[in-house]
Order: structure tokens, then sequence, then C-alpha cells
């Protein structure tokens, strides 16, 4: 019988992997972020920008989460320069995890780096799950698995299961 070390490939990092620091992701992964930005776009699109994979300017290291949540940003793409690197922190975070990735990486990114930055809350979805975890400031976490998701520092309402369709 072989051992467990036995059968376990060895993991090879993407390229994408390494400049990201982060794992690659899943079809599920983009399936939920997909749905993610539809929905907020949707029901909030007056009050939030919701730009994905964009660089925030941290201390002590920057960080990319998949979704981030600002206010309305008014930009005029003719005239305003792009910007590569985001000075000022969103209201939320969105992370989601990809089947390579440990929830216990994301929740010490919120503690370390989203928090200490003026991040107001993070999300933490789980598609394997279909369970999305809103963490705060002050390390509260809600478990949504089924019904309407509530973020109260950003006011949003979402149905979980709205999240997970294809």
């Amino acid at each position: 019988m072989e051992s467990y070390e036995e059968l376990e490939e060895p993991i090879i990092l993407s390229d994408y992997e390494i400049e990201r620091g982060k794992p690659m992701p899943s079809r599920n992964h983009s399936l939920v972020q997909s749905q993610l930005v539809f929905l907020l776009k949707r029901k909030y699109n007056t009050q939030f920008s919701i730009p994905s994979e964009l660089e925030l300017e941290f201390l002590p290291k920057n960080a990319v989460p998949d979704l981030c949540i600002y206010p309305k940003m008014q930009v005029n793409f003719k005239t305003d320069d792009d910007v590569i690197r985001m000075p000022n922190p969103p209201l939320t975070a969105v992370e989601i995890l990809s089947p390579r990735q440990a929830l216990e990486e994301v929740t010490t990114k919120a503690r370390k780096q989203y928090f200490p930055n003026g991040i107001k809350s993070v999300w933490v979805v789980l598609p394997s799950l279909e369970t999305v975890i809103i963490i705060t400031p002050e390390l509260d976490l809600t478990y949504f698995t089924e019904g309407e998701l509530f973020d109260p520092a950003i006011n949003v309402r979402l149905m979980v299961s709205e999240i997970f369709q294809a």
C-alpha cells in the first residue's frame, strides 16, 4: 500500500501563482466571481464600483483581492490617468477560495493586511460549500449558507442561492 506522501503529486506553481502570490483560480472560482460582479452591479451600480483583481497598495505588502467594493468611482476613460495600484482601500474585499488555497491564508490576510489598512469587511467565499463568511475588523464572523447575505458595513444584501448559480 502506498503512503499518502507517495500518492500526492508535487505542486508546480504557474506564472500566475508566482506573480500574484496566490493560487490559480478554478472554473467554480471564476463562475462565482463573475456572478458576484453581476449581482452587485445589477443591484448596487449607482452606489458602488466593483473592480476585480485590482492591486491594493498596502503595508506591509500589496494585496490583490478577487473583488473590491468601492464607493462609486467617477472615471473618464478618455482623460483620466489609469491606476496600476490603488492607494486607497476599498470598503470591502472579496476573497474566493481556490481549490488549493487554505482558509487560514485568507483569514490571516484579512487580519494582517486588510483591516489594518482600513477595509471595513472581508467576504470569504467558499464555492465548494456554497458558503460566504463575512469578517469584520472586530474579527466577528457571520456565516451565510442560505437565505439573505447581509453586510452591515456597506449595507449590501444578496441572496446566497444567487451567488452560487452557474
